[in-house]
């Protein structure tokens, strides 16, 4: 999905409360151990990272950002979620991997000029603190020969009264976790063969893998109806719905025609 750093790409911005931020990995022409740093045509080549910022209560990708495994991806990715949820506070969950904390730091901190005891600080630069409302938690999966023998959560932003509040709020987390975004994982993999492991269908091109990326996960977004989403009308009728459905992005199931001839930009 095309960055959008400055105003909400969304019309209506989604009614996202809770976000599980992860990485799926992929390779374009051949694995990164096979690329020589000093061929020029090696560039785009290699493992390719996915950084998704998945909403688990409407089962709505909010964002995809494809590229390198670093900190300029994590940020373009909160930097995205801060604006197509209007800069509301959220509760956050990642893996253990760092780079989301200084990133939610810096996206969503405000400056603080003074101490606890209310005294002036000297710093040179201010300290920016996440607001009250926002919280951070991490799950870190410890294994041994190849299973997981201990799971660790840690708070990393807000308070364990904030924490709570948020787990109680939501519709499908009782726990810390990114389990829901594991899951859109395995089913991105069966919609695009080009990410599914330990097969021979690879992306040739960076730019198709790139393009074919961002067109799954519209499609999933708008054109696939979830299970899980499934409510009932007043007469018992079961209605289907896709994730933007259940976010208030769309009124009904979109076919591959709309979507494809939807216009890029509209204007009033």
């Amino acid at each position: 999905m095309p960055s959008s750093s400055t105003t909400s790409w969304w019309r209506f911005p989604p009614r996202t409360r809770e976000v599980q931020l992860d990485e799926k990995w992929s390779y374009v022409y051949k694995k990164q151990e096979h690329c020589d740093p000093s061929d020029p045509a090696d560039d785009q080549h290699g493992d390719w990272w996915d950084h998704v910022a998945y909403d688990p209560e409407h089962k709505l990708v909010l964002v995809v950002v494809p590229g390198a495994r670093g900190a300029e991806e994590a940020e373009a990715v909160v930097i995205d979620v801060s604006c197509r949820t209007e800069g509301r506070d959220l509760h956050f969950t990642s893996d253990a991997y760092p780079a989301y904390e200084e990133v939610i730091r810096r996206v969503y901190g405000q400056e603080v000029t003074t101490t606890p005891t209310g005294r002036p600080a000297r710093r040179m630069v201010p300290e920016r603190v996440p607001p009250p409302g926002l919280t951070y938690a991490t799950v870190e999966k410890r294994k041994r020969r190849g299973r997981v023998v201990e799971i660790l959560v840690w708070l990393i932003f807000g308070t364990m009264a904030a924490l709570a509040a948020a787990l109680r709020l939501s519709r499908s987390s009782r726990r810390v976790n990114v389990s829901f975004l594991e899951r859109y994982h395995a089913t991105d993999r069966h919609k695009n063969a080009r990410k599914v492991r330990k097969t021979y269908t690879f992306s040739k091109d960076w730019r198709v893998h790139e393009s074919m990326t961002y067109f799954t996960m519209y499609v999933y977004n708008f054109c696939w109806p979830v299970r899980t989403l499934e409510d009932r009308d007043e007469e018992g009728r079961v209605r289907k719905r896709s994730p933007a459905m259940a976010a208030g992005l769309a009124d009904h199931v979109w076919t591959l025609r709309e979507w494809i001839t939807m216009p890029a930009v509209q204007f009033a």
